[in-house]
């Protein structure tokens, strides 16, 4: 979807990286498509699981810049599916971290 459709994850660059949201966006897209080949040939899965570690540390700021955003909607709605939405963006920022790890066992 990075590639497809990049103005879906624009949104969530950190402020300060927003002048170039879209090549970011994209090469945060090739580089996840880098990975997923890495990993799979023996030869070069390690080099290919280190990579996917350092590409999900990288694109973890753009997940706490999605959940800041959802959480300032939330407050603002007040409504429940805006509160819910938040509630599990927060939930999922600890997930990196067992990805990470998953990842850098990759072999």
């Amino acid at each position: 979807m990075h590639l497809v459709r990049p103005e879906v994850f624009e949104p969530i660059i950190p402020t300060p990286l927003r002048p170039w949201k879209r090549g970011l966006v994209v090469a945060s897209g090739v580089a996840e498509l880098a990975c997923a080949v890495g990993l799979l040939a023996p030869t070069t899965r390690r080099a290919a699981g280190k990579a996917s570690a350092a590409l999900l540390l990288a694109v973890w700021p753009a997940n706490v810049q999605m959940s800041v955003d959802l959480g300032r909607r939330a407050l603002e709605k007040g409504d429940a599916a805006s509160i819910a939405t938040f509630v599990v963006s927060v939930l999922r920022l600890p997930v990196q971290v067992p990805l990470v790890r998953a990842a850098l066992h990759a072999r």
